[in-house]
């Protein structure tokens, strides 16, 4: 028999605020996290701008030991994750360890770790790379050091399929708990690639805007988008079994109700311009949820900033809703936190929760040129108080890779 699945626990650390109230504010707000690059120099660069978490100190979060132990990704996941766990009420005494799972994606991992031993390789030698380089440098570290810290049992891995990953882990968690190999799962992304080969790499790849007025660099749908901005971070939910939810009286902020992922099978960077794999992807977690494109208030946009996606996405959303895509609102949060890759889906995750907690939906902020061909109402600047019954929330890859997921206003 299939289980019904609700979200319990919602952590973040993010460019516009480092807890989930600070971040959810942020977006209510209109808050822009972007700015100039602090992490390294960029005289070089042709891409001056980013999206970093302000004001951390590891040490406000570790022990020295513990922190020098882990990229600064794992950091992100850990803290999330412990932030959503305690929210949760996840405790020993009402919760199996070995019934919790952890599926977080993260797009590249430890990025600066692997610049850092792979210049003492070539300007000192083997003998210099870190004993710690690989344990700190995997992907899969994120999900590991979350299970570590916390005394997770259960099944634990990391999905990567670059800036889908994050959704693909909440749809696979949610299939994990719905088919009853699990009771709790941690799961959703984690991210910090604003280095010097991560922001060279998609400057030459043509992904990044070269944009050096902040709030003009990442503008989802408008006419004048050029690219995205790199954001970091981290965003994990938890989602529990409902029975499971209900016999410890936990709080429930939603339910998870679809979940559909596809493949492109077109290009590695491009997405298809027809929107159809994206379409799929949406059509899927609908028909699992057994709700018709109508039912939709809102979708939260994988909307980069790149005229290719922004288009793409906009056609797939047509496609997948029919007539009913003139009224869905669909924005994007990209203009306030740039772009996190393994960690869009986990933070966006968090935003379509607290949509449908406050009946909210958050506006696409820094909006200026309309652009014809995406003509959609994308929720322009100004957020909206209205009764958010269903939210989804999308996210497209490199590689061609979709997914999708639907939440609902938990109803018992």
């Amino acid at each position: 028999m299939e289980k019904r699945v609700v979200i319990t626990g919602l952590g973040a650390i993010t460019p516009i605020g480092n807890n989930v109230e600070e971040f959810w504010n942020g977006i209510k707000n209109g808050k822009c996290g972007i700015d100039k690059i602090t992490h390294f120099d960029t005289t070089d660069f042709k891409v001056k701008l980013a999206a970093e978490v302000k004001n951390y100190n590891p040490d406000d979060y570790f022990d020295r030991k513990a922190s020098k132990r882990m990229d600064l990704f794992s950091q992100y996941a850990v803290i999330a994750a412990k932030e959503a766990l305690n929210d949760a009420k996840i405790t020993l005494e009402n919760t199996d360890m070995e019934r919790v799972g952890i599926i977080v994606s993260a797009g590249i991992g430890g990025l600066s770790t692997i610049e850092k031993d792979n210049r003492a390789l070539v300007e000192k030698g083997p003998d210099r790379v870190s004993p710690m380089y690989i344990p700190m440098s995997i992907v899969n570290m994120a999900a590991g050091n979350i299970a570590i810290e916390l005394g997770i049992k259960g099944e634990s891995m990391s999905i990567v399929t670059a800036c889908a990953g994050g959704t693909h882990s909440i749809g696979e968690g949610f299939r994990t708990i719905k088919h009853g190999y699990q009771d709790v799962m941690l799961v959703g992304g984690a991210e910090a690639s604003i280095t010097p080969t991560g922001i060279a790499g998609f400057t030459n790849i043509k992904a990044l805007s070269r944009e050096e007025d902040k709030n003009r660099a990442s503008i989802p749908f408008d006419k004048e988008r050029s690219g995205f901005i790199m954001g970091e971070g981290s965003g994990i939910l938890v989602l529990e079994e409902l029975e499971h939810a209900l016999k410890r009286k936990a709080k429930i902020y939603a339910e998870v109700v679809g979940y559909g992922a596809t493949s492109d099978a077109y290009h590695i960077t491009s997405p298809s311009p027809d929107g159809s794999g994206a379409a799929k992807a949406m059509k899927i977690a609908m028909e699992e949820a057994n709700v018709k494109p109508e039912d939709i208030t809102y979708i939260n946009a994988h909307g980069t900033s790149t005229h290719l996606n922004d288009l793409g996405e906009t056609l797939a959303v047509k496609l997948a809703f029919g007539d009913a895509s003139k009224n869905v609102m669909m924005s994007s949060t990209k203009g306030n936190t740039g772009h996190l890759l393994g960690a869009a889906g986990g933070i966006e995750a968090v935003v379509i929760a607290k949509a449908i907690q406050d009946n909210f939906v958050p506006p696409t902020i820094n909006y200026k040129v309309k652009d014809e061909e995406c003509d959609l109402d994308i929720v322009p600047n100004e957020g909206r108080k209205v009764n958010v019954e269903y939210a989804m929330s999308n996210s497209l890859g490199f590689g061609g890779h979709n997914s999708s997921i639907l939440f609902k206003k938990y109803e018992g």
